[in-house]
């Protein structure tokens, strides 16, 4: 049986976006018994949703880069199961939304799209001891201290850092990825964490997943290319992980490479990087 989730859908019904994100909803809550929260209703009486969102996972639709859906959830302090961007959605999938409400075939196939993603059996991917990156217990860092703030980057020479400040820890033909102090630092308290789907064929600086705190949305970009092999799950549920230590426990994704050798082209060692993490740090704060 489908997983049935509980659905709070952006409120935007002046946009197609909002409109397709409840057609998601009425589609999930028609076929797998999902259960819709109301968002208009929900911020005035929330104790029913309450209740919903915490007997059922939570599945936020947000319309647009205004993420009202998200902010919401926030606001009520839910914690979030899943969580898709319609918009960003359709850019993926090559669907152009048109301008009025009413949903056309584009829109329609969106939907169904959506549905088929979300109702989607996952299968348990298991990292076996053979799969596993061997990651280091500890690691040596170098620190950049500007006001109160600490900035830590990595120095181990398996590390590889693009300007966009999202590290690979290459051993052989597999990395592990996240992002570095300055981004955490940037973003503040991290709320939100979207993952890219497994199996995920990536090319050079593709986004790879999103992180999101009050402040802003920051999109994970790629050192390098390859298939998407691992999630941190852990970040699923606390995504404040990253906060904590976005080297270590706040890792991102693992993925086996396929070409690295031309990757490195475009990247840097820790001596490369370092001093654009301090120049970003001194114009960040002047």
């Amino acid at each position: 049986m489908s997983k049935s989730y509980a659905v709070l859908p952006c409120n935007g019904l002046d946009k197609c976006a909002g409109s397709v994100a409840k057609e998601v909803a009425l589609v999930l809550s028609e076929k797998t018994g999902s259960e819709i929260i109301c968002p208009t209703f929900y911020r005035v009486a929330d104790a029913r949703y309450n209740k919903l969102a915490q007997e059922k996972p939570l599945l936020v639709i947000d319309g647009c880069s205004t993420r009202c859906a998200s902010k919401l959830a926030a606001e009520k302090n839910l914690k979030i199961t899943e969580k898709i961007n319609i918009t960003e959605e359709a850019k993926t999938k090559d669907i152009v939304l048109n301008k009025g409400l009413r949903l056309s075939e584009n829109e329609l196939n969106l939907v169904n799209a959506l549905f088929d993603q979300l109702t989607k059996e996952q299968e348990s991917n298991p990292v076996s001891e053979s799969d596993a990156i061997p990651f280091p217990d500890s690691l040596t860092y170098e620190a950049y201290k500007k006001d109160k703030f600490v900035f830590r980057v990595p120095k181990d020479t398996c590390f590889y850092f693009n300007e966009n400040d999202v590290w690979a820890y290459v051993v052989g033909n597999k990395a592990r990825l996240g992002v570095t102090d300055y981004v955490q630092k940037s973003l503040s308290d991290i709320m939100f964490f979207t993952p890219p789907a497994l199996g995920n064929e990536i090319e050079q600086f593709d986004e790879v997943g999103n992180i999101e705190s009050g402040k802003a949305v920051f999109e994970i970009v790629s050192p390098v290319s390859g298939t998407i092999t691992a999630i941190n799950e852990k970040l699923l549920e606390a995504p404040e992980l990253i906060n904590q230590n976005p080297y270590e426990e706040g890792w991102i994704i693992e993925m086996e490479l396929s070409d690295l050798k031309s990757d490195k082209d475009l990247l840097y060692d820790f001596n490369g990087y370092f001093p654009i993490l301090k120049r970003k740090v001194d114009e960040f704060h002047v």
